[in-house]
């Protein structure tokens, strides 16, 4: 009997990419409402990407198998 595949966690797997090196790139939070009390430079700072923290890089793994 053949083995199971594992699921993909698909909420998290259209939150991240990898990147060509195998991090994995993630969007920072804070930028959908209440913007003006933000700096231009603050929200021209949560526009860009930014990597997984490392502590975390194995959870996202576990739950994104095939990414």
């Amino acid at each position: 009997m053949a083995k199971q595949k594992m699921k993909t966690k698909r909420a998290a797997a259209k939150r991240f990419k990898l990147t060509g090196t195998g991090k994995l790139k993630r969007n920072k939070a804070n930028r959908s409402h209440i913007l003006t009390k933000k700096s231009p430079k603050r929200k021209r700072n949560l526009r860009k990407p930014t990597t997984v923290d490392a502590t975390n890089v194995k959870t996202m793994k576990k739950i994104m198998p095939y990414i």
